[in-house]
């Protein structure tokens, strides 16, 4: 096995600097679980490898993935490429989100709430880590009932999605105004 070497007769730096800069990733992603899972066949057991994981780019975009794949990288990448499709946008009013919330997914049960500024996000586990990824500054969440990561992450998630801006509630408002006149109208 033969070395490559400089015209010193040193071999060729490994250092960071020297490497060629990554481009910028568009979402930063952090993993809410990992769990090896295992399925019994009739040749012995098979196992696999579970990811959850949120994706945001701490501007109001968030997402997560939950996926299964033969070894950990590749569930990784599964579970981002699943939440890259589902990605949604967190309605921000006063750096903190609309309204209280409360949502329950399974067992799962999460209270989001805002807070005012320079309060930061006051929460716990996967919800912390989804809300820092969503960019929303100021915070207040708890988590009731389960306490299984992946089910606290979706109910999270349901809780975000279900929020909505003033001016989207208005803009309901008017149509089914309209269309309740336009009924009352023909009636």
């Amino acid at each position: 096995m033969s070395e490559q070497r400089t015209d010193s007769g040193k071999r060729p730096s490994r250092r960071r600097e020297d490497r060629e800069p990554r481009e910028p990733q568009e979402f930063e992603q952090k993993i809410l679980d990992l769990a090896r899972v295992t399925r019994v066949t009739a040749g012995g057991k098979r196992m696999r490898f579970r990811a959850c994981v949120a994706i945001g780019d701490r501007k109001g975009r968030v997402a997560v993935g939950l996926a299964k794949g033969v070894d950990v990288s590749s569930a990784i990448a599964k579970a981002t490429t699943q939440a890259k499709k589902v990605l949604i946008t967190v309605p921000m009013r006063n750096e903190s989100i609309p309204f209280d919330i409360s949502v329950k997914y399974k067992a799962s049960k999460v209270l989001l709430k805002p807070a005012p500024k320079g309060t930061g996000i006051i929460a716990g586990g996967v919800v912390r880590l989804i809300l820092d990824l969503s960019g929303i500054p100021n915070v207040v969440a708890k988590m009731l009932g389960s306490s299984n990561r992946v089910t606290n992450a979706k109910a999270t998630m349901t809780a975000i999605r279900a929020l909505r801006d003033q001016h989207e509630v208005a803009r309901a408002r008017r149509s089914a105004r309209a269309a309740a006149a336009r009924a009352a109208a023909t009636a």
